[in-house]
């Protein structure tokens, strides 16, 4: 039996922005090569990861070779990303053929070229959904013929220390060992405080004493009447319903809708929805106008989205402010990250065969299940 290196070497495959090899760095990995095809993502992680090299462009292109110079003689001990899955085939013998599936075979060709010791993947949480337990199965069936063991859980984002609320199905595959998850560290469970907006919008300022990403003039609310209503509402609230509104604006305000004519006598979506202060935010999406200040009549800045996702202030985004957030939204929240870092640390190396995991024994509400602690 023999322990493997306490830190791994790594690239990041539809890497974004870097969520996700920014808390794997943060826990003492070391990121050699981010790979996306937007350049205004790959911008902000060459920003973000200086010692890792980037490759943009269509994955499917990165050869072997150019693999090789990329990264040079450097060991990879672990694969991560978020390849897509959406498109497995819920039938036949396994044999995934739909044309959406060519960027995750894409995953699974570099790990074969590079035969980490460790696979880490993140994904929507319908992904363990009882109705999607076939594709799953053959998620793991790929990785299992490699060598792998293979696991897989629902993480919570606010239980690892990011001020959001955010769940993400995250795969796991160990060759020669166990799949270890992280134990929570905030919330109920953990018997610690979550970390709530309030607590990272006190400064957001970087060390160097600027604040980067936070055009506060872009973020004005260009609509006279949302504004005026904005300043009724408090943090955590918005308008979904007629009791909303009747609530919380003055009728000079009220929207006019025949609430008894809409489909289930309520908006689609609830508008003005302000974050709350002293909880962690909902889960922080793609477009800037998801969500508005706790306190003042305006959007979120693309800095305070990020600090939402847990990303440090010192973490600069590049490109437009539809391309930064669209980066923000679609991160790995970096707390959570760390977590996995600090835990797939402690995972003990040993030859044996690879035990297959009964896909049926994660799904649904098993997915929740977590090992007992795998560090401190």
């Amino acid at each position: 039996m023999k322990t493997h290196s306490r830190t791994y070497n790594f690239i990041d495959l539809f890497s974004g922005c870097g969520g996700l090899s920014h808390g794997l760095e943060m826990a003492g990995h070391k990121c050699l090569l981010g790979v996306d095809a937007s350049k205004e993502a790959i911008a902000s992680f060459a920003a973000n990861h200086h010692h890792a090299n980037v490759y943009c462009g269509d994955i499917k292109k990165l050869s072997e070779k150019k693999l090789k110079e990329l990264i040079g003689d450097q060991k990879v001990d672990m694969v991560v990303g978020g390849p897509p899955c959406q498109g497995f085939s819920t039938v036949g013998r396994g044999q995934v053929e739909d044309e959406r599936n060519q960027l995750f075979k894409e995953f699974v060709r570099i790990v074969k070229l590079t035969r980490p010791k460790v696979i880490l993947f993140e994904n929507v949480t319908g992904l363990v959904a009882k109705k999607n337990q076939v594709i799953l199965q053959q998620i793991f069936r790929y990785f299992e013929k490699l060598g792998y063991n293979m696991d897989a859980r629902i993480l919570s984002a606010e239980e690892f220390g990011a001020p959001e609320r955010r769940r993400r199905a995250i795969i796991m595959g160990v060759m020669d060992g166990e799949c270890l998850f992280p134990v929570v560290t905030h919330g109920a469970r953990a018997k610690k405080g979550l970390k709530t907006v309030e607590d990272v919008f006190k400064n957001l300022k970087a060390r160097d004493g600027k604040i980067y990403n936070h055009d506060i003039a872009m973020a004005q609310v260009k609509k006279l009447e949302d504004r005026e209503r904005l300043k009724h509402i408090p943090a955590g609230r918005g308008i979904r319903y007629e009791g909303d509104e009747k609530e919380l604006l003055p009728k000079k305000l009220w929207y006019g809708v025949d609430w008894s004519k809409l489909r289930e006598k309520r908006f689609r979506q609830t508008r003005l929805q302000r974050l709350p202060l002293k909880e962690p935010s909902p889960t922080i999406l793609t477009a800037r106008t998801s969500y508005y200040h706790p306190i003042e009549p305006r959007y979120l800045t693309p800095r305070e989205a990020a600090a939402c996702q847990s990303f440090p202030n010192d973490f600069i985004f590049h490109g437009s402010q539809t391309a930064v957030f669209r980066q923000i939204g679609n991160a790995v929240p970096p707390a959570l990250a760390r977590a996995l870092g600090e835990s797939v640390k402690n995972i003990v190396f040993k030859k044996g065969s690879v035990k297959k995991k009964k896909v049926d024994s994660l799904v649904g509400k098993n997915a929740f299940h977590y090992h007992e602690p795998t560090y401190l």
